[in-house]
């Protein structure tokens, strides 16, 4: 199998520390709002990954954490507690905010077929490993406090820029505009493992440590986390592609400073779901979520399927006709993968040759959309017959988590995609030349017979009930 690896910006042979076992860690969401179709998509690739690891034959040990506190507004270590901002915004305590995301983020990832990693576990439980790494930091000489806070020293590392080849002056991290410097921090780039001089008089959740009452920074989270449940090596850290700077290379920074070696050999990055206006962001307040997309007739697998069709490192640009293309691609392909009969003996032979095509696309880094295309291959195929073709389909359903032999009766249809296709046509024709009587005949037809139609400002789509 071979990745690409962002730290060293090529596509490697995948071989992780210890034969046979993968250690993969996940930076999991800050739970102050709803995650938008754009988290949703990183969470996504990584569970593809996952499940191919395991599908190829590896012991995986995934862990995520859960941010409910120190996640600040601007990644400069400045800026509002987005978990306060986000109580506040709500009248709930910071605890009562964090479980009510985080159960909303594990419906979606439910609804999406993401498989629930091995460990969960939220920054609020691990602040004594937090304390006991940053002691450990000061004590080596890579940390110091300052003003009330406790600082790491990037000067003292080796190579900070892990990811780039960056000189000092590229990265004015803390001086942006709108930004005030912090002028406790003896370089531009160092940043906060644990405040105790908080701006803000209502901080909900301090805790007692050798510097004083105080919360955690942001990054010592996920290298603690991650050190806790999977050990000194972590074979594959994955997040998005916005994590890379400054969290992913303040996480090396302070876990190599610890540890005194190198720490995860693979870095899996998720480029952005991108719309006309660029990276969709809870900050610009016009965020798409799943649940508005189902409201909007569509299901969460059309998601799925959406996101398979390209590769994780490529930007995916989300507009309505093109999401409503795969929405239709996908329930014809459903159609027709339910519809295969269970005749005939399978044949291993066949099994064999189709599962080499799909297995020579994942491995080649994780080219989900080839493995789309091996799919409709076995649909297709001339030369197999159905029980060969239902146990390829459940077999690339492994990885794949289409639900593409998922009996649902209730959203089948007497109609064909193109019946109801055609019947849509009929409404809008009837619509334009303002026969708007023959327009309703038609909707209550189809709604007769089990179908939705969902008017939107780019056409009409449908949903089976």
């Amino acid at each position: 199998m071979k990745l690409y690896n962002t730290l060293t910006r090529t596509t490697e042979e995948f071989v992780p520390h210890e034969a046979g076992k993968v250690s993969m860690y996940t930076c999991g969401p800050t739970v102050y709002n709803f995650a938008h179709i754009g988290n949703l998509r990183t969470y996504l690739m990584e569970d593809v990954l996952e499940k191919y690891l395991r599908y190829a034959g590896y012991a995986v040990t995934r862990v995520m954490n859960i941010t409910d506190i120190g996640h600040l507004s601007s990644d400069a270590d400045t800026g509002e507690d987005k978990m306060l901002l986000g109580a506040k915004r709500e009248h709930k305590t910071v605890l009562e905010l964090a479980k009510f995301y985080t159960d909303a983020f594990f419906a979606d990832c439910a609804a999406l077929n993401i498989k629930r990693p091995d460990v969960v576990q939220p920054a609020t439980g691990c602040v004594e490993e937090f304390i006991r790494v940053i002691v450990s930091l000061m004590e080596k000489g890579y940390a110091y406090k300052a003003g009330g806070n406790v600082y790491f020293d990037t000067s003292k590392v080796e190579q900070y820029h892990k990811f780039f080849n960056f000189k000092e002056d590229d990265l004015e991290v803390g001086v942006r505009e709108g930004v005030d410097e912090d002028e406790n921090k003896r370089n531009k780039n160092d940043f906060v493992l644990w405040f105790t001089k908080s701006k803000f008089e209502d901080q909900a959740l301090k805790w007692d440590s050798p510097w004083g009452v105080g919360y955690p920074g942001w990054h010592i989270e996920c290298s603690c986390i991650a050190m806790k449940y999977l050990g000194e090596y972590v074979d594959i850290h994955c997040g998005g592609i916005d994590n890379v700077f400054p969290h992913h290379t303040n996480e090396i920074a302070q876990s190599e400073a610890y540890l005194g070696h190198q720490w995860c050999k693979y870095w899996f990055h998720v480029l952005h779901l991108n719309t006309s206006g660029g990276k969709m962001s809870k900050s610009s307040g016009g965020f798409l979520t799943l649940k508005k997309l189902e409201e909007e007739g569509y299901s969460p697998m059309e998601y799925r399927f959406f996101c398979l069709q390209s590769h994780y490192r490529n930007s995916l640009v989300y507009s309505q006709d093109s999401f409503d293309n795969a929405a239709n691609a996908y329930r014809k392909l459903r159609q027709r993968t339910v519809a295969i009969p269970e005749e005939g003996e399978i044949d291993a032979q066949a099994v064999a040759r189709y599962k080499k095509a799909f297995c020579d696309a994942m491995d080649a880094d994780l080219n989900t959309s080839l493995a789309v295309t091996c799919v409709y291959d076995v649909v297709k195929a001339k030369d197999i017959n159905g029980a060969t073709k239902r146990a390829l389909l459940a077999d690339f359903d492994k990885v794949l988590s289409l639900d593409l032999l998922k009996e649902e009766a209730k959203k089948e249809s007497s109609l064909s995609a193109e019946e109801i296709e055609a019947a849509i046509a009929a409404r809008a024709a009837a619509k334009k030349a303002k026969n708007y009587a023959e327009a309703d005949r038609i909707r209550g037809e189809l709604a007769a017979k089990g179908i939705t139609l969902v008017d939107t400002p780019n056409g009409t789509t449908y949903k089976i009930q």
